[in-house]
């Protein structure tokens, strides 16, 4: 074979491969307990599964995503070692909404090169997450598409599985009329909403390096915020002794803060979220009054403050919010569930009925949010 059609001619380095791998086996490696068979660089991850035998009917639960325009950030920062807890934020996550606990997750990174200290802060990123969410890093792939994309484009994306068992599942069949609807802080923007963010921020020429006198920071700096990671926390909630009164909980990501508590609601019923009850972030309100708009209007593109719901009886309302605070998520009620049809009020925001395929329960924002 001639040295011109060799697949490093055609812009495929294994040999950077290789490094990358070794430069993040360590860390990887971190995240592996009992229950992982094998080291890294196998074909496959191997997940002993025994003590699902202990289940009487065990469920197994899983996710995928990726960060989304968020990595165009990270790109043209060149700093890459948060985006990867902003990838299992959003694939871990979506996990433990059904209860399930997270067992394990593997990730998959295409790239125009390889350059394995890049890819090697990506995946240690990840590996940092999944070790703070009990989560263990099974496997991954990392794929040069020369020719498709730019020397420093990349994209990543992620799978988990969870278990649970079958009577401890969560979901919307759960709710019931009066429960307490408590809302779990977010740490900013999460992975949601980010081609608004860059269209707001090229419209006003505004570049990611340029500080911020309002946010005390450089754009970037508050943009690469990362995700606040919830599964291990909530697995701790959900495991102790207010566990039972969780009837189910939402990941507030694509489609806002409606939309998706209209999703873990069962059809029939209806809340009302009460804007009141907290202030949404400077970098919510900075961004707003840049392009001109409303907190209001962004609820269903933007988290506002709120990563997360909880749906749970009335009477533990104050203690698992309690909870909530002592694991360190900062908790509140926001609202309360009704059965029927929803009231209807001339001039009302309007009420959001399921999302995604679900035909759910309807959902709307009111009153203004606190200053």
């Amino acid at each position: 074979m001639s040295a011109n059609s060799s697949y490093a001619a055609a812009g495929v380095d294994t040999a950077a491969g290789d490094l990358a791998v070794e430069l993040m086996k360590e860390a990887v490696a971190k995240t592996h307990g009992p229950n992982v068979l094998g080291g890294v660089g196998g074909f496959a991850g191997l997940y002993d599964l025994s003590f699902a035998k202990d289940f009487e009917r065990p469920l197994l639960a899983t996710s995928t995503d990726g960060v989304g325009t968020k990595i165009a950030i990270a790109q043209a920062l060149d700093k890459h070692d948060t985006i990867g807890q902003d990838l299992v934020g959003m694939v871990v996550d979506d996990i433990v909404v059904v209860g399930a606990k997270p067992l394990f997750m593997t990730d998959y990174i295409a790239c125009g090169k390889v350059v394995p200290e890049r890819i090697a802060s990506i995946v240690t990123g990840i590996a940092r997450a999944c070790a703070e969410t009990g989560t263990a890093l099974v496997g991954g792939e990392t794929a040069e598409h020369p020719g498709l994309m730019g020397a420093d484009d990349y994209d990543v994306a992620g799978a988990a599985v969870g278990v649970v068992e079958a009577d401890k599942a969560l979901g919307a069949e759960k709710v019931q009329s009066g429960d307490a609807v408590i809302a779990i802080a977010s740490s900013g923007l999460h992975s949601n909403g980010f081609s608004l963010v860059r269209h707001i921020l090229a419209g006003q020429g505004i570049a990611y390096g340029h500080a911020s006198a309002e946010l005390g920071m450089t754009w970037g700096e508050a943009l690469l915020e990362p995700t606040r990671l919830y599964s291990g926390q909530l697995v701790e909630l959900l495991a102790g002794p207010h566990g039972d009164a969780v009837h189910s909980l939402s990941h507030v990501t694509g489609g806002g803060i409606a939309a998706n508590l209209a999703r873990v609601l069962p059809r029939g019923s209806f809340a009302e979220v009460d804007r009141s009850t907290w202030s949404p972030a400077p970098v919510f309100r900075v961004l707003n009054e840049l392009a001109g708009t409303s907190l209001e209007s962004t609820e269903g593109t933007w988290n506002l403050g709120i990563g997360f719901f909880a749906v749970v009886e009335p009477g533990a309302a104050a203690s698992v919010s309690a909870e909530l605070d002592r694991l360190g998520l900062p908790a509140w009620q926001v609202g309360t569930v009704g059965l029927g049809e929803p009231p209807q009020v001339a001039g009302a925001d309007r009420w959001e009925q399921g999302a995604k395929g679900v035909d759910g329960g309807a959902v709307r924002l009111v009153g203004s949010y606190a200053s």
